[in-house]
């Protein structure tokens, strides 16, 4: 199933810069999965098998979904399905538009299997992004899977006033996702990791807690950590999240370090500033999971995110305590046959391992 995307796709995209590159696979997926016929040929060669799992009080199919920042503006829900994913996550998206950071601002390093970006929340705004939504939804393009919203603090609000934003932002979505993730962990947007302390973190997941409360929904709401975190910090953010009344954690987002380089082309991609993500960021990402599965796992679920390209990578990530998994990076370098390969993978490991139900393996090797 990969063959095509390798010997045909991912060629064509290497003559373009990574974020050309992005763009015009986004394109692409907007416009040739608007109809029943094309999401059915993609899912009858993409499509992955059963695995079910019950979070938040909802069945997913499988475990793996879409993260955040591949379709950033919400422009082509109804490939991810079509292309095995159970579940995904659009955006990030911020209250006022945004045209993010100078360009160039994305990078790839295919010998280290990463990506480096410095995007910035580049994004239409709520209001436009909203708009598109309605749309989508009155047309009958919605997709049949859980639908996630990746919401980040504008550029010109500084931390302050950043519990407003990220409310006023998360009630205009409300209707047009079934869970919310609250982006505080960038490093691609001025000060902003500086929320990942426990009166900030507190005081934004109020503010989203209070509109939902407001609108008498039960809509998860999760929050994404850096993987730069001291385990200090991030398990006394985690406990202030939870007394706040968030319902998830994903672990984690992008980071700020870098591994040896490889060699001179390395090199030079390793040099630019922005977030790592992809293969390097795996062992740290498991790391996360497990820290906060052994001290709040029994209280809220985790997702896991970063690194996962494959079976081991997404077993190690479960049997640390993820109940649910997301991939990026492995769609670029894998192509969209790596989420069928993954769940068929775990499938076949718990076979061998002898685990009757997906919900045994999450946790178990702690």
């Amino acid at each position: 199933m990969g063959l095509p995307y390798r010997l045909l796709v991912k060629p064509s995209l290497r003559l373009f810069d990574s974020e050309n590159a992005h763009k015009l696979s986004i394109s692409f997926l907007s416009k040739f999965c608007e109809n029943r016929f094309s999401q059915k040929m993609l899912n009858s060669i993409y499509g992955a098998p059963s695995l079910p799992v019950n979070v938040f009080d909802r069945i997913f199919r499988h475990p793996l979904g879409l993260a955040a920042g591949f379709d950033k503006s919400a422009a082509a829900l109804s490939a991810w399905p079509a292309l095995g994913f159970s579940w995904l996550e659009y955006g990030g998206i911020t209250r006022y538009p945004q045209d993010g950071n100078p360009k160039p601002r994305m990078f790839r390093s295919d010998k280290d299997r990463t990506l480096i970006n410095r995007m910035g929340f580049n994004n239409p705004g709520v209001m436009s992004v909203r708009d598109s939504l309605i749309s989508r939804r009155s047309a009958g393009k919605w997709p049949d899977v859980p639908v996630g919203a990746n919401i980040g603090r504008s550029k010109s609000v500084d931390n302050q006033r950043a519990p407003s934003d990220y409310a006023d932002t998360f009630e205009l979505l409300y209707d047009h996702a079934d869970l919310f993730v609250l982006n505080v962990s960038s490093p691609n947007t001025p000060n902003l990791r500086e929320l990942q302390e426990q009166t900030h973190i507190r005081e934004v997941v109020n503010a989203c807690v209070n509109v939902r409360e407001r609108r008498n929904g039960m809509k998860p709401i999760i929050l994404k950590f850096s993987p730069d975190l001291e385990k200090d910090t991030l398990l006394s953010c985690a406990g202030s999240a939870i007394s706040a009344g968030i319902d998830g954690f994903i672990a984690t987002n992008t980071t700020i370090s870098r591994p040896v380089p490889k060699d001179t082309r390395s090199r030079k991609i390793l040099v630019e500033s922005g977030g790592l993500s992809g293969r390097p960021l795996h062992n740290k990402s498991v790391e996360m999971i497990g820290e906060l599965y052994d001290t709040v796992g029994e209280k809220v679920p985790i997702i896991g995110c970063g690194g996962i390209e494959n079976t081991e990578t997404a077993w190690s990530s479960i049997t640390n305590g993820a109940s649910l998994i997301q991939l990026y990076s492995s769609m670029v370098f894998e192509g969209p046959s790596v989420v069928s390969s993954i769940i068929k993978g775990l499938k076949k490991k718990m076979r061998e391992e002898q685990f009757d139900n997906f919900h045994e393996i999450i946790g178990y090797s702690r």
